[in-house]
């Protein structure tokens, strides 16, 4: 009986933790299937391609991006960037005003040691095929000294390019100067607290007025408010496994999830006050109104649910059990 019941147990595990089908079965839902992309750490959806989202690996790879083909979740083009060093912890992907996409090697594992990072930017090409584009490299540090990051966006309006840093404890989002400078250093200086979360990706709408910051297992979303950030609510995100990446959908009603490893998958989920999200899309029903509602990594009422349930299903089957033994 123990291995039946252990089985029964872990399907049921496995069910509260998956997401809703109102979430789960959008067009856009894929695997990206290229082995060649193993750490899938960014995400950006293309506003030139339809249908094709940018990413990159975390590191070990070289200065390449692919564009992956959401119909299919193949690889259409490969980029690889000339002008730039040889990448260190590529972590974020973004696309500004004029199809111009911004990558960011910002992350810092050895815990903010290093004194400066990266941010290269180039043109996205009109046509998606293998190619070689020379880039422009920024460098960047911040006024408060070194850290790890592992989110960086555009203003799709302004262009003026954000971090946040990832800290167990939330971080702070940083602006970068009014325009980058590829002949001298870029300083990034924090104008807002992102509490509550260790941020692994961030996404700003395509109208420039929401942003939306993401952990390993949850997502806050804020009204931007010129950069001056304005929490929303809480939301739940899909359980993928290593949760890494985040990105608007090109007409920004969807919130595309992504995660690291080999097949890995992407799921959407309807954004806050995009035009078919509802409670159950993947949001919190009630919203925090800014003042937390629950703290630590922004774990959503998806997961709480679902180990409820899990909870209830095991003493079920537990009373079942006892029942059987008395007869």
């Amino acid at each position: 009986m123990r291995r039946p019941f252990a089985i029964l147990a872990a399907a049921l595990l496995v069910g509260a933790f998956a997401v809703p089908a109102s979430a789960a079965d959008g067009d856009e839902d894929f695997t990206i299937k290229d082995p060649r992309i193993t750490e899938s750490s960014g995400l950006a959806a293309s506003r030139l391609h339809p249908g094709i989202y940018w990413t990159h690996n975390d590191s070990d790879d070289g200065p390449y991006i692919y564009a992956v083909d959401s119909r299919t979740g193949e690889t259409v083009a490969r980029l690889t960037l000339t002008g730039v060093g040889t990448p260190r912890d590529v972590e974020a992907i973004s696309i500004g005003p004029g199809n111009r996409i911004y990558v960011g090697d910002i992350g810092d594992n050895l815990g903010g040691s290093w004194p400066h990072v990266w941010i290269y930017e180039l043109p996205e090409p009109k046509t998606l095929k293998d190619q070689t584009i020379r880039a422009t490299q920024y460098v960047v540090k911040y006024s408060d000294g070194a850290r790890d990051a592992e989110s960086l966006v555009v203003h799709p309006k302004t262009g003026r390019v954000y971090i946040v840093d990832k800290n167990e404890k939330g971080g702070h989002l940083y602006e970068g100067p009014a325009e980058l400078s590829a002949s001298a250093t870029n300083v990034f200086r924090p104008v807002a607290a992102v509490p509550d979360l260790e941020a692994t990706d961030a996404t700003l709408s395509p109208d420039g007025q929401h942003l939306v910051v993401r952990s390993y297992f949850g997502a806050i979303a804020y009204d931007w408010n010129g950069g001056k950030i304005k929490r929303k609510q809480r939301l739940g995100v899909p359980f993928l496994g290593q949760g890494e990446s985040v990105t608007y959908t090109a007409d920004g009603t969807r919130l595309m999830y992504g995660a690291e490893g080999a097949d890995s998958s992407v799921e959407g989920q309807d954004a806050p006050g995009g035009s078919g999200s509802s409670s159950g899309g993947g949001s919190s029903s009630a919203r925090d109104g800014g003042n937390g509602g629950g703290s630590g990594d922004g774990l959503g009422g998806n997961l709480k649910t679902g180990a409820i349930a899990v909870a209830v299903a095991c003493v079920a089957l537990l009373g079942l059990r006892g029942l059987r033994r008395r007869r």
